[in-house]
């Protein structure tokens, strides 16, 4: 037993300080940190009868190893998505995040790969879930969404299981107890990260070292902020928006994300929740909110904070926000699932962006790993970060000591972004490393050529991937989305890249889409941008 904060003892104090504050706000639903603590404690202990907790502790097992019974959570955006959580942590079993945009053979895939022992998913999920689970072993939980589907059958509602729950004795829980993200598989399938919950409270979830019941009190004991993390509950960066502000003693908003991104539905409800700090996910996100601002006006005198992170936000879309928003602060983070927070930058309208700063524990390794480099150094090297990181990747070894290394005694995560050191410290990122592209003996960043081509006012969003190229061995293609009935050329873009970028950095193939197809979480989807590449057509009209 580690001797520092679980997840659920956090929660535990915030509640007893503020117990009659509203912590959770959906729909028509608010419910309290009492109410929820209460609730939480009914679904930990249904899964303890069910014996889906704990197998092995943590000084028993390889830190690539689980020990703890895996749940699934397959849901939109709603209370008993946080419920759940907190309901696992407090029964010493281990929640994960689900992709409920997944065909069942994918995440029949995941949960064997995760080894899942309970799900709990929302009643419109349950033909995903059932074709999913097919003869697995699992406990199962429904939540009654009001969809008229019918639940699986065996499976639990969750109001019965949290009546059923109520008062049966739980388990101690500790700061070695788990949390499993995994990964969106933005550019590949996914992977488990397990996290202490130690870890990764203090890495991602606003804790700091040395932080004391007292400490979290006096927090807590301040004017509730109201926190609204737009994205969804499966991608890991809203659940830790989450988590932050409840750490905090914050109300967190959230909003039906069964539909489209809805940017209107979106500041409708900021407005009227009086909403102090939205998260945000890059251009996905920002550039509907700056066209539905530009339609009509909001009363958003509240918002004083916009995160941002999980995908680029371009400088013109925050230079545009701050216009419409002139009070507010946009918060830009960098971090992985690997990571959590590494770097973040702050601009407001009498402040200039800057670069990243980073945070504790974060920085830049050496291109060979060896060692981290130092102000002055001008390599190109990899983000980093040491101390508080995850233990390693569910089950794999291999992929867990490549990136997870050791690096002068301290075990490092590595996520495999580029990046370089500057003279005043602060990181300067390059792209993710698997995304570059080798054009006749060139590095390309595609997410620089990206913003670059989101600076064109014809250009909605854009993709850049490399393809194969006889004479160069790749070349670079962009693939873009232009304002509806816009009269610009592939060549163009080219020359408008050209412009701001060295020659052989700019697009010399363009594959224009009716839509840039992007995950639910607003993460580019390359896998899709790659198989459209082969059919985009050269605009490069002599060799260059």
């Amino acid at each position: 037993m580690s001797g520092e904060w679980s997840l659920a003892a956090l929660h535990d104090v915030i509640a007893d300080t503020v117990g009659d504050r509203d912590m959770l706000v959906w729909e028509g639903t608010r419910r309290t940190y009492a109410d929820v603590a209460d609730r939480s404690r009914g679904l930990a202990g249904h899964l303890v009868t069910e014996s889906v907790g704990v197998d092995r502790e943590r000084d028993q097992i390889a830190r690539w190893e689980c020990g703890q019974a895996p749940v699934a959570i397959v849901m939109n955006n709603r209370p008993e998505y946080i419920e759940s959580m907190l309901g696992c942590y407090r029964s010493r079993s281990v929640p994960f995040n689900v992709n409920h945009h997944y065909r069942p053979a994918e995440v029949r895939s995941l949960f064997d790969m995760v080894g899942a022992r309970s799900v709990i998913y929302q009643r419109s999920f349950a033909e995903l879930v059932g074709e999913a689970v097919g003869d697995r072993p699992v406990v199962l939980v429904d939540v009654d969404d009001g969809s008229g589907v019918a639940p699986l059958e065996g499976s639990v509602n969750f109001e019965d299981a949290l009546a059923g729950g109520a008062g049966v004795r739980l388990p101690t829980p500790d700061g070695d107890d788990l949390v499993l993200v995994c990964t969106g598989g933005t550019t590949g399938a996914p992977k488990g990260v397990l996290w202490r919950q130690a870890d990764i409270f203090i890495a991602a979830m606003a804790g700091a070292e040395g932080c004391t019941p007292e400490s979290l009190q006096a927090c807590a004991d301040r004017p509730a902020e109201v926190w609204f993390p737009a994205p969804p509950l499966m991608h890991a960066a809203a659940q830790w928006t989450a988590f932050s502000g409840l750490h905090q003693g914050a109300t967190i908003v959230l909003h039906d994300d069964a539909q489209r991104f809805d940017a209107r539905a979106i500041l409708s409800l900021a407005e009227r929740e009086r909403v102090n700090l939205i998260s945000i996910v890059g251009d996905a996100y920002a550039r509907p909110i700056i066209d539905e601002l530009r339609r009509q006006p909001y009363d958003l005198s509240s918002l004083v904070r916009i995160g941002t992170g999980g995908a680029t936000t371009s400088l013109e879309a925050k230079q545009a926000l701050i216009e419409l928003i002139p009070h507010v602060m946009i918060v830009d983070g960098y971090g992985a699932s690997e990571t959590g927070g590494m770097a973040y930058g702050a601009m407001t309208r009498d402040m200039p962006p800057r670069g990243l700063a980073p945070s504790a524990g974060a920085f830049v390794l050496s291109a060979d790993r060896s060692r981290f480099l130092a102000q002055g150094d001008d390599e190109i090297g990899w983000t980093a970060r040491r101390g508080r990181v995850p233990l390693g990747y569910l089950n794999d070894r291999a992929a867990t000591e490549s990136t997870f290394p050791i690096v002068d005694g301290q075990r490092v995560a590595v996520p495999g972004d580029r990046a370089q050191l500057d003279t005043d410290g602060s990181i300067r990122m390059l792209g993710r490393d698997s995304m570059v592209v080798n054009t006749g003996g060139e590095k390309v960043f595609v997410e620089e050529v990206e913003q670059a081509l989101l600076r064109h006012p014809a250009v909605v969003d854009a993709l850049v991937v490399g393809r194969p190229s006889e004479r160069f061995g790749q070349e670079v293609v962009a693939v873009v989305q232009v304002v509806s009935g816009a009269d610009t050329t592939g060549e163009a873009l080219r020359e408008h890249c050209a412009a701001s970028l060295a020659r052989f950095k700019a697009p010399r193939a363009v594959f224009f889409a009716e839509e840039i197809r992007r995950h639910p979480t607003g993460k580019p989807d390359y896998v899709w941008a790659r198989s459209v590449a082969d059919d985009a057509v050269v605009v490069v009209a002599t060799v260059q």
